[in-house]
């Protein structure tokens, strides 16, 4: 039997905004690890309701410092026990119904430590990360949201 590794941190391959589409495909793919015995992935997409309401999109803006914030979450994730690597991309722009606003791909020794890293990533680019939606309703009313 091979143990986990003993190593302090997980290799972050991705940690960023960007305007560019969002593929979890290609997150998981660049995670991947020989060692790992587990990926597991979130694709947090735009859906067509909110509050009751149609949705026909969604603009995402984020503050300069946003990336900073994604990149330190990212490596205090990182540091936890039985992780081999790490991808987070949070999308800012023009965003159409069933795009991709955040993805998440997390590689470790085992399937827990994954999915715990992979909740841990959401919740806390939920919590600080400095980006707002502006939503944009099927009968044509605008509304930002995410605001503090």
């Amino acid at each position: 039997m091979v143990e986990p590794s003993t190593r302090t941190s997980a290799r972050v391959v991705r940690a960023e905004i960007t305007c560019a589409p969002v593929s979890v495909a290609g997150l998981a793919a660049a995670v991947e690890d020989q060692a790992a015995g587990a990926v597991v992935t979130f694709d947090g997409m735009v859906r067509d309701h909110d509050g009751g309401r149609s949705v026909s999109g969604v603009a995402y803006c984020a503050h300069p410092s946003a990336g900073g914030i994604v990149a330190r979450i990212a490596d205090e994730v990182a540091g936890r026990p039985g992780l081999r690597a790490l991808a987070v991309v949070h999308r800012v722009g023009d965003l159409r119904v069933g795009d991709t606003a955040l993805g998440v791909a997390v590689s470790a020794d085992h399937r827990a430590p994954a999915f715990e890293a992979v909740r841990e990533v959401v919740e806390e680019v939920k919590r600080l990360l400095p980006v707002w939606k502006h939503q944009l309703f099927a009968d044509g009313a605008r509304e930002w949201s995410n605001i503090a």
